[in-house]
């Protein structure tokens, strides 16, 4: 089975369980999570921008100044679901904004363009 593959299976395995209301195993949520991030270093390159999902991944992307050192000045940090829910649009930007559910600092910060993908 291809590597892209296992990805797009964790992604609809991970949906799956939430959808019929369980909590996702931990490492087909990781593998959905690191694959969802990949997709949107892909969509979005650049490195004016860190989305952090912890503990299972972080990526630089967005187009703009690059960030080289310390904490960089536009961050957005989410739990592992709502990164899938945002990704895959069962949930959008401003519903997680106003739920509390992300965290999002700097002017680069909204990724909302490059979401759902």
């Amino acid at each position: 089975m291809s590597s892209a593959h296992n990805k797009s299976a964790a992604v609809a395995a991970t949906l799956a369980d939430i959808d019929a209301g369980r909590t996702p195993d931990a490492a087909t949520l990781r593998d959905a999570v690191r694959a969802l991030l990949s997709d949107l270093a892909k969509r979005a390159p650049g490195r004016s921008v860190e989305v952090r999902v912890p503990p299972y991944g972080a990526v630089q992307c967005v187009p703009g100044p690059r960030h080289t050192r310390g904490t960089p000045p536009n961050v957005v940090e989410m739990d592992p679901v709502t990164w899938v829910l945002l990704a895959t649009g069962r949930m959008g930007w401003d519903e997680a904004v106003t739920q509390g559910r992300i965290r999002a600092s700097g002017t680069r910060a909204d990724i909302s363009d490059y979401i759902p993908m």
